[in-house]
């Protein structure tokens, strides 16, 4: 009976200290592992806030139209010879180049995919036969800047059936960065030299 005591159970040499440092130890470990996991956590959420802003900018236009769409008739008042837009930027976007932005043009007849393409500008946007400022901050680019609005002409003369009475036209404006801008705008029966189209 006296050999089976020698192996009963004694916690005598297990003292205060030896139990701090396994608790020491389990806190240390379970630290690392929550900054390691908070980190990656951390990282995650950044990569999520940079994905939602580019499809916010993306998926929201970089330019809107100011005022009225206004169509200039020929002299025999049967076509609509061309179409100005007033473009501005929308809140919080970025500069773009007008010489970088498309627009396009499309009636029941036809579809011009470059009918402007900025082609008309100069390096500095001074050239005034398919655009004119109204409002520039910086005269040395052609940035649409925040503050800014240009008027575009887009001349409809190449066109390969006239656009006349009645035609319902779309516009469609495509910048280098950010979604496309619809316009569609109808016609009116009687064609004017000039005229606002709704």
């Amino acid at each position: 009976m006296a050999k089976a005591n020698r192996f009963n159970k004694n916690d005598a040499g297990f003292t205060g200290l030896e139990a701090a440092i396994v608790l020491i130890a389990f806190v240390v470990v379970a630290a690392v592992f929550s900054y390691v996991m908070l980190g990656a956590g951390f990282f995650t959420s950044e990569k999520a806030k940079q994905t939602v802003h580019t499809g916010v900018d993306m998926a929201t236009s970089s330019v809107q139209t100011s005022g009225d769409i206004i169509a200039a008739g020929n002299t025999a008042g049967t076509a609509v010879n061309s179409v100005t837009v007033t473009l501005q930027l929308t809140a919080g976007q970025s500069p773009i180049d007008l010489n970088k932005t498309i627009i396009s043009f499309q009636d029941s007849n036809q579809y011009i995919p470059q009918a402007w393409d900025g082609s008309c500008l100069a390096a500095d946007g001074s050239n005034a036969t398919c655009m004119n400022w109204i409002h520039q901050l910086d005269p040395k680019n052609a940035l649409l800047e925040p503050g800014e609005m240009a008027q575009i002409k887009v001349d409809l003369t190449g066109a390969s059936k006239p656009v006349g009475p009645n035609d319902v036209i779309t516009l469609t404006v495509i910048p280098p960065q950010g979604a496309t801008l619809p316009i569609t705008v109808t016609v009116p029966p009687a064609i004017h030299d000039s005229m606002a189209l709704y």
